[in-house]
């Protein structure tokens, strides 16, 4: 392992497109990327959360309290999708695929309210959303695996991968268990950001301590992160893996999130 950036408080949806690394910080409401040649940030009036690049190169973002999704003009997420008409809470990760649809998780709750069932959001080409899958309990990370037939989506509060067809016209069907993250990995693990690779998935496991390696509810590597809790993760095409991680200097994570004494930095990793 080895350090690639810092300063982040809390570091969300990490791309990686044409040599550069993206990240949101959504606790310090901020976009951060190295691709002007340095790691540094733009500070943003609202957070964005997940992050994805169409196929035309252009960067959208999932505005995290504004329910909709924001296009990158350089200096601010212009609307691209509004989603007010089918968007409950927060906006989570974000993945598109070849065609230029989007899938967004919508969480379902603000902190502080009670949980409620999230949903998660598909955004056609022509900027048009519907629901497209419901009754999730807090979905977080989500991956394309087998060529776009399957969507991936991790429920962070349930503790489990979950994965769904999708169907020539978007639709997701046939909802099954992915992965037991809780059975796989122990009672603490929590998947937030996922990453799909060639042997599986990469789960960063947040209070798990872990980053794994799993494909049909069986770990294939592990990677531990000691003290620090691993967010989210992406790789760079090859054979690098980046990681998010949180330090809460000891305390317990929800503690420390709402004391805002949380740091986060990304790692690299050179797999196998």
């Amino acid at each position: 392992m080895k350090p690639y950036g810092t300063g982040m408080t809390w570091g969300e949806g990490p791309r990686w497109h044409q040599g550069a690394l993206w990240l949101s910080d959504t606790q310090g409401s901020r976009l951060w990327t190295d691709h002007g040649g340095s790691w540094s940030a733009t500070k943003l009036d609202s957070p964005s959360n997940g992050l994805w690049f169409m196929p035309d190169g252009k960067l959208v973002a999932a505005m995290m309290h504004e329910k909709r999704i924001g296009v990158w003009d350089g200096r601010q997420f212009a609307t691209y999708a509004d989603l007010s008409a089918v968007a409950s809470g927060p906006l989570g990760d974000l993945v598109g695929d070849e065609q230029g649809n989007l899938y967004v998780d919508d969480v379902g709750f603000k902190p502080g309210e009670p949980p409620r069932p999230g949903r998660l959001v598909r955004v056609a080409v022509d900027g048009s959303a519907t629901v497209a899958a419901e009754n999730l309990v807090f979905p977080n990370g989500l991956a394309f695996i087998d060529d776009g037939r399957t969507l991936i989506v991790a429920e962070t509060a349930a503790q489990r991968l979950t994965a769904f067809t999708v169907g020539a016209d978007g639709t997701l069907t046939d909802q099954r268990l992915y992965a037991d993250l809780a059975d796989l990995v122990g009672p603490h693990a929590r998947p937030d950001g996922i990453w799909p690779g060639p042997e599986g998935i990469w789960v960063a496991t947040t209070t798990g301590h872990a980053v794994v390696l799993v494909r049909d509810n069986t770990v294939r590597e592990t990677i531990a992160t000691g003290t620090a809790f691993p967010i989210a993760c992406c790789s760079d095409g090859g054979n690098r893996l980046f990681v998010t991680l949180a330090d809460t200097g000891g305390r317990p994570l929800f503690e420390a999130l709402a004391a805002k004494a949380v740091q986060t930095t990304v790692a690299e990793w050179e797999l196998g």
